[in-house]
């Protein structure tokens, strides 16, 4: 009896009709600046390659003026092209809604920036619960989601940021040689880092620079396995190499290696585990949310909610995954 038992279990388990699996899937958002550091880009093609992932919207996220990246002031919008380009060349064109962000930082915790982006994250988080949350992966500024927390606070509970972000904690490692002591995704609009950290009561997982500068990827590995894989396996490459190219030529030697930052968007979404769902195989700590002053320094705040701040990332399991998805795709 108990045998027959288990074998009925194990029916009901791997079982379960097709729309209850769609149910299953996670809901994101994607904001990033993809018309800045092409690391983003590596982080949307995985992304949108993986079944698991509801990616219900798009959003192109502003740089600052100085960025280097483009001489555009419009960089959502020019963000917005970028990601439906590259969508375009991967035949995906339409299928999913890519909006504009705000065109500008916030300049105050007090006042949000109304866009397409902001109303996108706050249609969606109604339809999500705080058992069935929506995603924002924030690869850039978090000026999207601190505006739509300011709109309508009551969103909060629904939504969990996973964000690109913040310089080393004192737990965390040693900061990088000539570091800037406000890390540079946070130093985009300071006041939106003080909406999330300061403000509200949002779910935060951090992935601060010390944890993404783990992120390495070899320029020969993606010469290697990612530029024969197909149109945009070169899309992806030439967009490293003409960076790489372009630092040398101003005097910055990049060496061997880029750092692929934003990656962890798909690793902490799209690749948890199946029982008791979670990032697991990634390191993180719970600390009390310190507080932003005007510089972006964190402040201690040992009454702060507990955030998750990432120390070890998977990278195996994040760089073999982006791969494989490439190599299969270029293979259909």
């Amino acid at each position: 009896m108990k045998k027959i038992f288990l074998v009925l279990m194990a029916f009901m388990v791997f079982s379960i009709p097709t729309d209850a699996q769609q149910m299953k899937k996670i809901k994101v958002v994607i904001d990033n600046d993809f018309c800045g550091d092409p690391d983003g880009l590596f982080e949307l093609v995985q992304h949108v390659l993986s079944p698991t992932t509801d990616i219900v919207g798009i959003i192109g996220g502003h740089l600052n003026s100085n960025a280097g990246f483009t001489k555009r002031t419009d960089q959502a919008t020019e963000s917005k092209e970028k990601a439906n380009a590259l969508l375009a060349a991967m035949n995906l064109e339409g299928k999913y809604k890519v909006v504009t962000g705000s065109e500008v930082p916030m300049t105050s915790a007090d006042n949000p920036i109304d866009s397409e982006g902001t109303r996108l994250i706050i249609s969606k988080a109604k339809k999500c619960t705080p058992e069935k949350p929506l995603y924002v992966a924030c690869g850039a500024s978090l000026t999207n989601i601190a505006s739509a927390l300011l709109i309508d606070p009551s969103i909060s509970k629904n939504i969990i940021i996973i964000w690109i972000g913040g310089q080393e904690y004192s737990f965390g490692a040693v900061p990088p040689p000539g570091y800037s002591p406000v890390e540079y995704n946070l130093n985009l609009s300071i006041p939106a880092g003080q909406v999330i950290f300061n403000k509200s009561d949002v779910r935060l997982w951090q992935v601060p620079r010390d944890a993404y500068r783990q992120c390495l990827y070899s320029i020969e590995e993606m010469h290697a396995d990612i530029k024969p894989c197909g149109k945009i396996g070169k899309l992806l490459s030439d967009a490293i190499d003409n960076v790489m190219a372009n630092c040398e030529k101003i005097g910055i030697p990049m060496g061997e290696v880029y750092i692929l930052g934003d990656s962890p968007l798909v690793l902490l979404t799209s690749l948890q585990s199946g029982f008791e769902a979670d990032p697991s195989s990634s390191r993180w700590m719970p600390t009390p949310c310190p507080r932003l002053d005007d510089k972006g320094s964190y402040l201690p705040n040992p009454e702060g909610r507990t955030i998750r701040v990432y120390t070890q990332l998977d990278i195996r399991l994040m760089f073999c995954d982006m791969v494989a998805r490439l190599r299969n795709y270029a293979n259909k």
